[in-house]
């Protein structure tokens, strides 16, 4: 990322939407706008394979879910921010991943330019590749400030996806059980 070239790109933008880039307030906007952009598009730089690590299951062959992780995260058609929860359950076979690591994965992904439902089923499916479980399920809820400050302007909406694959997808009550659990 070229932080210097994010600078003045954002001082032009500065520039075209009619703001005085000399300004007090506005001085240090396009650094401070550039120094933010590493952080909130972070993902880019990122690899699952390089911060996951797997652990010997013990035989645990039980839902495992990780659920209420935040996340916000920027709409690719807008660049406005989204921002909600994850759950994430999976069913183990041999082997289970760091606690920390599915956080991890979603703050990854997280962190580039999104739609949610893209988010939502890349999350699911680097699981599956990296634990080779029996299934995952994946639900997100968030909210859309594209939704809530412009266009249809309803602040109050909410929107949630789900991916699910193996017995989360094939199996009905397993299905209904992570549902249930996620509340």
């Amino acid at each position: 990322m070229d932080k210097e070239k994010i600078e003045k790109l954002i001082g032009e933008l500065l520039t075209e939407i009619g703001e005085d880039t000399e300004r007090e307030g506005l001085k240090e906007t396009p650094r401070r706008i550039a120094k933010s952009y590493e952080k909130l598009f972070g993902g880019y730089s990122k690899n699952p394979e390089d911060f996951v690590t797997q652990f010997d299951g013990e035989d645990y062959d039980e839902m495992i879910i990780c659920k209420n992780i935040d996340f916000y995260s920027n709409c690719e058609h807008h660049m406005l921010p989204f921002f909600g929860k994850v759950h994430i359950g999976y069913i183990p076979d041999k082997k289970i991943i760091g606690l920390s690591k599915l956080p991890r994965i979603v703050e990854m992904f997280a962190r580039r330019l999104q739609n949610q439902e893209r988010l939502t089923t890349q999350i699911a499916n680097t699981i599956s590749k990296i634990l080779k479980p029996k299934g995952v399920g994946v639900v997100i809820e968030a909210q859309h400030l594209c939704t809530m400050a412009r266009g249809v302007e309803k602040q109050n909406s909410s929107m949630i996806t789900s991916s699910c694959n193996g017995l989360f997808k094939n199996n009905s009550k397993t299905r209904s059980e992570f549902l249930n659990l996620v509340g």
